[in-house]
């Protein structure tokens, strides 16, 4: 089991240490559970929130009196009953702080059936959450960045004439997706740490594409003389990979319940204040209970919005959660989705090269960088009153006929200050007032 001890010290020091390249902090699961998600359950166990205490020596860089929550003797013995009475073999545990679990993934006996398992542990006393390992997918002016008059969707989302008032200075995203190039040259200063929860592989970690496409758009580095301009270029990232590639070379990516969980409860302890899901997938109780208890905790969720061929059971679609889909298929969007441009918006590539991307993923990562315009200038600002603001000052033209209205960056960022306005020529005012 991997030493979790370390986790916040580490996270802390890639915070301090903007400066050098951010260090990958592996914490994989294993490959096996990601290419056979079907022979894997996820069971929970209460666990009583008593920290232990680290001593000098007993994490990799020995740093003492490092409060970490860990599991109790009671839980891992409850776990270790279960695996014996059930025939179940541990791959993988995790106590979630936020929770008050311990949490295992366990590996079905040969031969057995995964729904009279669950069925089974459903109703056994000790047993807090059990589900199936599931599986998530992504939803694929006065600038020197030469790049930025190609940015369809910075321009129509107003972006340039909301960043006299914010471009999203200090505010904490955490991107849950594949991984990125974090030395990418328009991207790198803008990376404040990054954690592998599927393998240790460093070098792939830099060559995923679909989370360096999301980075991008939320906090390419402005006036660097590099490529393009962010939507919060003053944003911090937190590259979380949860996800793996189909194949190289593409942007599909997979996901499953467990990576995805300690995903987000690490991005809880980096006390992110947006978090960016750019995927689709099935309801997930663990999923679901973190995600509210992140909105407890004052989170932002910004995620791509279920549509109707998944039905209104998809794990994004849920109370608090901003929800946005690409205006040019709006017309598959459940619910009450924001709409943001998705189709051929230039980004980041790996290895320092630039592309286009398109899709929901794409117009979600524009909101979480919106958001995170507003959340500069009002750090408390509750996701469903940033909701609304986004929601009511829609008006930029989304799609091709100008019937669908679109997130306009400057409208929702002036409309919270109460001052200024978004005309081009009042820009040297806003500037002088800000």
């Amino acid at each position: 089991m991997i030493r979790w001890a370390a986790i916040g010290a580490m996270i802390a020091l890639a915070w301090g240490c903007s400066s050098a390249p951010v260090h990958i902090d592996s914490r994989a699961l294993g490959n096996q559970v990601s290419n056979s998600p079907e022979r894997f359950i996820i069971a929970a166990v209460e666990n009583e929130p008593v920290a232990y205490v680290a001593h000098a020596g007993s994490t990799p860089r020995g740093y003492d009196a490092v409060a970490a929550y860990g599991p109790s003797a009671h839980a891992r013995q409850v776990m270790r009953s279960l695996e014996s009475e059930y025939g179940l073999r541990e791959v993988s545990a995790w106590p979630i702080e936020p929770l008050h679990v311990h949490c295992a993934v366990l590996e079905l006996p040969a031969g057995s059936d995964r729904d009279a398992v669950l069925a089974a542990l459903a109703k056994d006393p000790r047993v807090k959450l059990t589900q199936p390992l599931q599986t998530f997918a992504t939803r694929t002016e006065n600038y020197n960045d030469p790049y930025v008059g190609l940015q369809r969707g910075f321009q129509q989302m107003d972006v340039a004439d909301a960043h006299p008032w914010s471009r999203g200075e200090g505010v904490k995203i955490a991107i849950i997706d594949t991984g990125a190039d974090i030395l990418h040259p328009d991207l790198k200063a803008s990376i404040a740490a990054a954690a592998n929860f599927v393998d240790a592989d460093d070098a792939q970690f830099r060559r995923d594409r679909h989370g360096t496409e999301m980075a991008g758009v939320i906090a390419a580095v402005a006036n660097n003389g590099e490529g393009i301009v962010g939507i919060a270029p003053g944003a911090r990232l937190l590259i979380f990979k949860a996800c793996w590639q189909a194949r190289a070379g593409v942007d599909d990516a997979r996901c499953n319940s467990f990576t995805l969980a300690r995903a987000l409860a690490a991005a809880f302890t980096a006390h992110a204040q947006v978090i960016n899901l750019s995927l689709a997938g099935p309801d997930d109780r663990l999923l679901g209970d973190l995600i509210r208890e992140g909105q407890r905790r004052g989170v932002v969720f910004v995620g791509a919005a279920t549509d109707a061929a998944e039905g209104p059971n998809g794990l994004l679609h849920q109370a608090g959660v901003i929800e946005v889909a690409s205006a040019e298929s709006a017309g598959a969007a459940i619910g009450t989705a924001l709409y943001a441009p998705g189709r051929e918006i230039l980004t980041l590539l790996p290895g320092g090269r630039y592309d286009f991307a398109s899709g929901a993923s794409i117009a979600t990562a524009q909101i979480s960088g919106v958001v995170a315009l507003m959340l500069a200038r009002e750090p408390g600002l509750s996701a469903e009153t940033a909701y609304r603001l986004l929601r009511d000052t829609s008006s930029s033209p989304a799609s091709a006929n100008g019937d669908i209205k679109g997130v306009d960056a400057c409208a929702a960022v002036v409309t919270l200050l109460h001052q200024g306005s978004c005309h081009p020529q009042d820009r040297g005012q806003r500037v002088a007032l800000h």
